[in-house]
């Protein structure tokens, strides 16, 4: 297979992600939501999977350390989130959903649903399956333990 029609596919990829991130930020601004994307995938991760520590929500997210550092430091200044020890390493924190927090991403997580369904806007059920599982192959193509 010659490389030539797939050798864009990563600026692709990059463009896309970028402009996804863009669009999305702009109609937090526009709807006065008063955080970032970064600082919602935080909050959503932590509505989904409550008790992480640090690292491990670093790990779900794809953040270094000093990054995600910054965003918790952020969501605790707005009392969206608080750090609290962690029983089983006193060393470590565990950050949770303050009940602002919880009711913000009650609030805010059918909004965001609808800023994310802007991008399939004239796309199928099937264009979204393919895409899933070509961008889980090159995931896995990928994958550094292989």
């Amino acid at each position: 297979m010659s490389i030539d029609p797939f050798y864009a596919y990563s600026h692709l990829l990059d463009r896309t992600a970028r402009k996804v991130k863009h669009y999305a930020q702009r109609q937090f601004n526009a709807q006065d939501f008063g955080i970032t994307v970064d600082q919602w995938l935080v909050l959503k991760n932590l509505k989904e999977q409550q008790h992480l520590n640090q690292t491990e929500l670093a790990e779900l997210l794809g953040k270094d350390h000093p990054t995600l550092t910054r965003i918790i430091d952020l969501l605790c200044k707005k009392e969206l989130v608080e750090r609290r020890v962690n029983p089983s390493d006193r060393r470590s924190f565990t950050v949770h959903l303050t009940s602002l927090g919880k009711e913000r991403v009650l609030e805010w997580s059918p909004k965001m649903g609808e800023i994310r369904m802007k991008a399939w806007e004239n796309l199928s059920e099937k264009d979204y399956t393919d895409f899933k599982r070509i961008l889980n192959t090159i995931y896995t193509n990928l994958d550094t333990n292989t």
